[in-house]
């Protein structure tokens, strides 16, 4: 199962080619990158760790990709995605994001029904990698 999320998200993975061009498109519009890694890919978790700190000073796209391929080599069997931040309206929002490295299985989700107060059913989503503990979950 392909796990689809940020921008791009339905495209083949980018060669590095295309991700310099999207990196030299956000510096263009003076938007700071970051680089964040998990080995939980859920919808709600959104909170991925960072890969250093935001990149608010680089101005050169070798820069950026060399910050995705230091995070790539440290963690070959996990997600790493690209951010890119706008602060033109005074609050920190995410221009674009979109995942640069994926882990070669992705064992994908079930749907867990849960039985509620008077008779309600509530759904939600369990990732079948988080069924190991973090660190062995891929590869």
């Amino acid at each position: 199962m392909r796990i689809t999320q940020g921008t791009f998200s339905y495209l083949p993975d980018f060669t590095d080619e295309e991700i310099t061009a999207q990196i030299n498109y956000a510096l263009k519009n003076n938007w700071p990158l970051s680089v964040e890694f998990t080995d939980d890919p859920h919808p709600r978790n959104v909170y991925w760790e960072m890969w250093g700190l935001p990149m608010f000073d680089l101005t050169d796209a070798a820069g950026v990709l060399l910050e995705v391929n230091a995070c790539r080599s440290a963690y070959p069997n996990a997600y790493v995605r690209l951010n890119a931040y706008d602060a033109r309206l005074g609050r920190q929002t995410t221009a674009f994001s979109f995942i640069v490295q994926r882990p070669k299985e992705e064992p994908g989700f079930r749907l867990e029904r849960a039985e509620l107060s008077d008779r309600r059913i509530g759904y939600t989503t369990h990732a079948y990698a988080t069924d190991l503990p973090p660190g062995k979950r891929y590869g």
